[in-house]
């Protein structure tokens, strides 16, 4: 706090905000933003990571898997699905036979808009899935587990 003599022997309490601390922050804040501001307008892609030593199929023969294609359609465990209906079949396999783990693996095509992955991930989510796993393709053709003796 700064003070002032007034009177001989008599000081006085300044009310002047220190300004230098905000200032600071400021500058900061306003250097943080023109470098993210950049990357928010140049969009973002989102990848999925390519894996090395992947089992060639991570599900097992019950397990729930949607797919979506190129076009965007929508695939249940292998079959074609229209998108009207996904979430009503998605309610009624985790309402019957998988009541306990609610998970289902999730496989998209890599050059479909990420609105699409959005709008099945909700639709999942709605219809009672709790957890969703997805299925990474190989970096490599060949570098891909064949069989449990190969781990």
């Amino acid at each position: 706090m700064a003070t002032s003599v007034e009177r001989a022997g008599q000081t006085a309490v300044k009310s002047e905000p220190n300004v230098i601390p905000m200032i600071d922050i400021m500058l900061v804040l306003l250097i943080i933003f023109m470098i993210v501001t950049p990357l928010i307008a140049s969009g973002f892609k989102a990848t999925m990571p390519l894996g090395q030593h992947l089992d060639p199929r991570p599900e097992g023969d019950n397990e729930v898997v949607l797919g979506i294609d190129a076009a965007g359609n929508f695939f249940l465990n292998g079959n074609p699905i229209p998108a009207e209906v996904l979430e009503d079949q998605l309610r009624s396999i985790y309402g019957t036979t998988h009541t306990e783990d609610k998970i289902m693996f999730f496989r998209a095509d890599k050059d479909i808009p990420f609105s699409r992955v959005e709008d099945a991930v909700e639709t999942a989510r709605k219809a009672g899935v709790r957890v969703m796993a997805a299925i990474t393709e190989c970096k490599v053709r060949g570098s891909c587990v064949t069989s449990q003796e190969n781990r």
